[in-house]
């Protein structure tokens, strides 16, 4: 199942913590849509359902925007992970709107 960070539960949002207690900022994986579109994503599980979290991704520098840029159109070699924003900070102050 596919959520926004924006609108988990609350038990989605603990179990988020007990997987990435120092955050979850390093563990973000893009996901290509394939119409040439993609979205940012962090995975948890609850008892009974595997979650596929959509999260907001926030680049530090220009130098970062050009690498994300890069991959959109299919070409970088960098094996460096992308550095991005998000963890327990994030989930500390989202609403609870599901």
């Amino acid at each position: 199942m596919i959520k926004n960070i924006d609108t988990i539960s609350d038990e989605v949002r603990e179990a988020i913590r007990a997987k990435y207690p120092d955050g979850w900022g390093n563990h973000v994986q893009r996901v290509n849509k394939g119409n040439n579109e993609f979205f940012h994503a962090i995975t948890v599980d609850t008892a009974d359902t595997s979650y596929m979290i959509r999260v907001n991704v926030k680049v530090d520098s220009v130098e970062e925007l050009e690498k994300l840029e890069s991959q959109e159109s299919g070409g970088s070699d960098d094996d460096d992970d992308d550095t991005i924003a998000g963890g327990e900070e994030d989930i500390a102050d989202v609403s609870d709107e599901d």
